[in-house]
């Protein structure tokens, strides 16, 4: 009746429930997959509150992103939005080391900006990368190829709203692990949800290191207020126990209650067991203790002469001292303390001893102490400090304590007093009147002094030009007066005050003031106006031989030997004479300045002799200055020539050396020869440039030369004692003759003998820097200030060179015995001697007799001209070579 119901379902239909299978195992696998993102996403979301560090927190995401794809290798890149710089807090890889360690010499940002990492966060794009797709980034210098080769690399930006807050990665090595859209996807939607987790666990983390820097403020701000509040209670109980000190100072008490009140506040400060308080008397030379504690129960020292105790070091040195037992003990060894009186040594059981004077109306009259005996009790600088300030004010207590006894021993002894004065009072009205006129005295003594010289007395140049002034207005008005200026200098000043002091040269000019006053009349006026210069005025003079006749007459006076430190000392002066009427306009000003011109010129003729101002010495003045410039011009332009002076033998007449002397051929004066020269540039300061050029000058005459002299020929230079003033021309100088073309040893350099006794000291320093140049040092003029043997004995000394006026009384018996013993002298301490101005033939006959073989002078040999000097030829070789 019914058909049978069938079970077979036809092929169409069986597709169509093999498609939906597939469909629903699909979709299975889409919400199983689902499900393991949200339950990772929740995880990472949980992270956040349960892990106490960052490093746990990226870490757990590295494990919950494992289970969504390979994630072995991964790291995550922070940026900092405030510095722009780029930093890698998480670092998982199986072949690299992190960053910081892969390129310890680079910067981390530097380094991640150039590389993968920087191009996602540029871009701000996912980046899938392969080999292929890397090595077109590499090409096209987008990025920089950094860490180990890998399969495939993915990183995805993390955002924060619009901005670019880090980067997330993996990378596969192994092929068999690949990425694809899918990852990209994933991680583009995990890196959304981890860039909140990221930004809370950075808050977090800010949160916790700000929390722990304010700890670390309050906390430092707390020790801060402890040690305010411990000063604070320092300072009040400082106060305090100034308060207690100063109302000690105003209460009526005896000493030893006064004193015992005073050791009471002081060890409310600091431990005093041992102390006490040490007072000068009225006369400073004897110490009284009036208070002394100590835990020893000795008894009070007492009063006492003043040694060299530890009391005394105190009041010597006017200053507070810690001192510890080995400083104690130290200044003892070095006989410091108690060396005059040992027997008051009782410093052995002491372990610190503080002493403090005690100012007393600004003078040290006392010391304050306090010590202890072992390091149980110890005193620290702050300690010192502190009693050094209580002491200020103790002193200030001890000073009223005294004062109100004086003042009470003052009211005691008034009543007497006042009888005492009562019938004084006649007497000091006496006195006051001899004090009105002692002030008198002093006041016109004052008025004295402001127009006088303080040394000698005389009038100094402001009194002097006021005289001046006063005759140059007379003759005005009586034309037939008239009146000389005469303007000393003394010549040997400054050698005096060098060699036998300042004091031994103000004796000298108290004593030429004598002399000079012992030369006028008393209508005259004798001032001095500077340090060796006087001025004389002669008034009323009839004509110009009264004048001559004064300066003749000081001439001779100051000719007589002066005796200064025990021994005899000459002197001389140059005087510069101006007379009154030549010129209507004349002024004291001109006048005195025409008087020094005078005696700048009469210098300039040697010394010791006197010149009368005309028209020709200001002239002359002009004239100097024109030679000074020329000879400047002449230096500049090589127009000084040189001589060459032979040294021989005396007895063969070999020549041994040549001196060469400057000259100068001058187009008006004609022939200027060195001395001349000298003169001239000592007065320009010209004398280090002169002795320079005529070592220039030997140089260039070398070749020369070599033609004329033999090898064995040394060359005798005379150099200015000036380069050996400062080390900068002494330097100069030694390289100059560094640059001499003849050789070391053939050079002679030869001092003054004058100026080594003036200045000893810098020659001796010269002579050792020269002495390395291998140059024999000698002294010229030998014997003409009469150095010292046994300065010679030390010295780097080759030879000496006799002054020539040994050679003018051959004849006289003493100067042979004295030429003998220079002689012998030289011999002892093997220094050649060279005998200097042999004029004739006899004198070099007799110098051979007395034993001299080497000499110089008229007598011996031709000069040779440097201008007359032959080029050597060609095929001549030097002899020097």
């Amino acid at each position: 009746m019914f058909r049978e119901k069938t079970n077979q379902y036809s092929p169409r239909e069986i597709g169509r429930l093999f498609k939906r299978i597939k469909r629903l195992k699909s979709l299975a696998r889409k919400y199983k997959r689902s499900e393991i993102i949200q339950n990772t996403l929740l995880d990472i979301s949980n992270l956040a509150a349960r892990v106490e560090h960052a490093d746990e927190f990226y870490a757990g995401i590295q494990n919950n992103l494992n289970k969504l794809l390979p994630a072995d290798n991964f790291f995550i890149a922070i940026l900092n939005l405030q510095t722009n710089r780029l930093d890698v807090p998480f670092f998982v890889d199986e072949k690299d080391q992190h960053p910081s360690k892969l390129y310890p010499s680079e910067d981390i940002s530097q380094t991640l900006h150039s590389g993968l990492t920087g191009y996602v966060l540029k871009h701000q794009t996912p980046l899938l990368c392969d080999n292929d797709k890397y090595e077109q980034l590499i090409a096209n210098n987008e990025i920089v190829s950094r860490g180990s080769s890998c399969h495939q690399w993915l990183g995805v930006p993390i955002f924060s709203g619009e901005q670019t807050i880090g980067v997330l990665a993996v990378q596969s090595y192994n092929p068999a692990i690949c990425y694809g859209d899918i990852e990209v996807e994933l991680m583009t939607f995990i890196s959304q949800h981890v860039a909140g987790v990221i930004e809370r666990v950075q808050y977090q983390h800010n949160l916790e290191a700000a929390i722990e820097y304010r700890t670390k403020e309050l906390s430092v701000a707390y020790d801060k207020l402890q040690r305010e509040v411990t000063e604070r209670r320092r300072a009040e109980k400082l106060q305090k126990s100034l308060f207690e000190i100063a109302e000690l100072s105003n209460a009526d008490l005896d000493d030893s209650t006064f004193y015992a009140e005073l050791h009471q506040i002081i060890s409310h400060l600091l431990p005093a067991n041992n102390c006490y308080i040490a007072l000068l008397d009225d006369t400073g030379r004897n110490l009284q203790f009036p208070f002394y504690v100590s835990q020893l129960n000795v008894g009070q020292p007492q009063n006492r002469p003043l040694a060299d105790g530890l009391t005394e070091y105190i009041l010597k040195h006017k200053r507070p001292s810690l001192l510890d037992s080995g400083d104690i003990k130290s200044l003892i060894q070095n006989k410091l303390l108690y060396a005059k009186a040992p027997q008051l040594n009782y410093t052995e059981t002491i372990y610190q001893w503080i002493g403090v004077p005690l100012f007393i109306q600004g003078v040290v009259r006392g010391a304050l102490t306090i010590y202890s005996f072992s390091d149980s009790q110890t005193y620290q600088e702050k300690d010192l400090g502190l009693l050094t300030f209580v002491s200020q004010h103790i002193a200030s207590a001890i000073e009223r304590k005294l004062s109100a006894q004086s003042l009470q021993q003052s009211y005691e002894q008034l009543e007497e007093k006042v009888v005492e004065r009562t019938r004084a009072l006649a007497t000091l009205n006496q006195d006051l009147e001899k004090e009105i006129a002692q002030r008198c005295k002093v006041e016109q003594q004052l008025v004295h002094d402001a127009s006088h010289d303080t040394l000698t007395g005389l009038p100094n140049r402001a009194m002097f030009l006021e005289r001046l002034a006063q005759a140059v207005k007379h003759v005005r008005r009586h034309d037939s007066d008239r009146f000389a200026l005469l303007f000393i200098d003394l010549d040997r000043f400054k050698l005096i005050n060098d060699t036998l002091g300042h004091i031994q040269g103000d004796r000298f000019l108290i004593e030429t003031a004598r002399r000079l006053n012992l030369c006028i009349r008393e209508n005259d006026t004798l001032g001095r106006i500077g340090g060796d210069e006087f001025v004389i005025l002669l008034d009323s003079i009839n004509n110009n031989h009264d004048a001559i006749e004064v300066a003749e007459r000081i001439l001779g006076e100051l000719a007589t030997p002066y005796q200064l430190a025990n021994q005899s000392f000459t002197s001389g002066a140059s005087i510069g004479i101006a007379f009154s009427g030549k010129n209507n306009t004349d002024t004291s000003e001109s006048l005195l300045k025409d008087a020094d011109a005078a005696m700048y010129q009469a210098k300039s003729n040697g010394k010791g002799c006197y010149v009368i101002f005309d028209d020709s010495t200001s002239h002359q003045q002009a004239h100097d200055v024109t030679l000074e410039i020329e000879l400047r011009e002449a230096l500049k332009k090589k127009a000084l020539a040189l001589q060459y002076f032979p040294i021989m033998t005396l007895d063969s007449q070999k020549v041994v050396a040549l001196e060469p002397r400057l000259y100068w051929q001058h187009t008006q004066l004609g022939k200027i020869k060195q001395a001349q020269l000298a003169n001239i540039a000592e007065h320009c300061n010209l004398l280090k440039e002169l002795d320079l050029y005529l070592i220039e000058q030997l140089n260039d005459d070398y070749n020369k030369l070599s033609v004329s002299m033999n090898a064995d020929t040394h060359v005798h230079l005379n150099i200015s004692s000036q380069h050996l003033k400062h080390k900068h021309a002494v330097r100069k100088l030694k390289n100059r003759i560094k640059q001499s073309f003849f050789p070391s040893d053939h050079i002679w350099a030869f001092f003054d003998e004058k100026a080594f006794v003036q200045d000893s000291e810098s020659h001796i320093n010269a002579f050792d820097t020269l002495k390395k140049l291998n140059v024999n040092i000698g002294l010229s003029a030998y014997g003409s200030a009469h150095c010292a043997l046994s300065s010679l004995s030390f010295l780097p000394l080759s030879g000496l060179k006799l002054d020539p006026s040994y050679i003018s009384h051959l004849n006289h018996p003493q100067h042979k015995n004295l030429l003998k013993a220079h002689q012998l002298s030289a011999q002892a301490l093997e220094l050649e001697l060279y005998v200097d101005g042999v004029k004739t033939d006899l004198q070099r006959q007799q110098l051979a007799s007395l034993g001299f073989s080497l000499g110089q002078g008229q007598a011996l040999g031709e000069t040779l001209d440097s201008t007359r000097l032959e080029a050597p030829k060609h095929h001549e070789t030097n002899r020097y070579a």
